[in-house]
């Protein structure tokens, strides 16, 4: 029973983190690029700052869910769980060494002004986007792989009800 809500929890928390940032580049980021920079600027400010919380505990979840999935597994699952959980630490690290930086001068631009090369810096803030949207996307296909090989699979004996 253990195994199944720890899968649960890491497949939930996978799952949203996958959505949020495929709805990001999905929606987000083409509205960004749609409307006049003074409110790509403000929005994406205000937007991030709400964002901080969430997608952090969505990350630390995720991560955490997956990797304790793969000390409980062994084999090929112990594999896919810990794959998925190194790329939700992925997601994290290229949000907090990419995004965040990139976040906190957005920030200062949308006080003030953006700079002349402002254009690079947010095709930069984008690439790093859909880096982690990748790797988010990938971790929770990692996880349903295992679901579904768990379903085929002999039953643990740590798995009966």
């Amino acid at each position: 029973m253990r195994i199944r809500l720890v899968q649960g929890l890491a497949l939930l928390s996978t799952g949203a983190l996958a959505g949020a940032f495929g709805y990001g580049a999905a929606n987000l980021v083409p509205t960004f690029n749609a409307v006049p920079l003074d409110m790509r600027l403000s929005f994406h400010a205000q937007l991030m700052q709400m964002n901080g919380i969430t997608m952090q505990g969505a990350m630390g979840m995720s991560a955490l869910s997956s990797l304790a999935l793969a000390a409980m597994t062994r084999g090929a699952l112990r594999r896919l769980a810990g794959g998925a959980g190194l790329l939700t630490v992925a997601s994290f690290l290229i949000t907090r060494l990419g995004n965040v930086p990139i976040n906190g001068r957005i920030k200062q631009w949308a006080a003030t002004s953006a700079p002349a090369d402002h254009a690079e810096v947010l095709a930069r803030w984008e690439a790093f986007n859909y880096a982690r949207t990748g790797a988010a996307f990938a971790a929770f296909a990692l996880l349903i792989l295992l679901s579904l090989r768990r379903n085929h699979s002999a039953q643990d004996p740590d798995d009966t009800p």
